[in-house]
């Protein structure tokens, strides 16, 4: 399995908004396409940080899912002018885990 770790720095007091949408529309895009996901999980250091992890079989799939998400209708007609203008930073890791993480959704 390969899974993204993800941090996101959104700009001061805009975290919230953010992750509003990014449960109720990004989120269940990403799980249509066959992501599954980890999180979000809050800074309790950073009001404006949180971190989430989305996983993929192997990195062919990775690399198919990612496109059909980022190329999609959502995200290039709604998300990314709604998303990218509110986070401040993103940092992504990338590693490959065996077995069983959890309870994936």
């Amino acid at each position: 399995m390969i899974i993204e770790m993800r941090t996101y720095k959104i700009k001061p007091g805009l975290r919230a908004e953010f992750l509003k949408i990014l449960e109720s529309k990004a989120l269940p895009e990403h799980k249509k396409i066959g992501m599954k996901i980890l999180g979000p999980f809050l800074s309790v250091e950073d009001n404006n940080t949180f971190f989430w992890m989305r996983a993929f079989p192997d990195l062919k799939s990775r690399a198919r899912m990612r496109d059909e998400f980022y190329e999609g209708k959502l995200w290039k007609e709604e998300l990314e002018h709604k998303l990218m203008p509110i986070l401040e930073k993103y940092d992504v890791v990338v590693v490959e885990a065996a077995g069983d993480l959890g309870s994936w959704q």
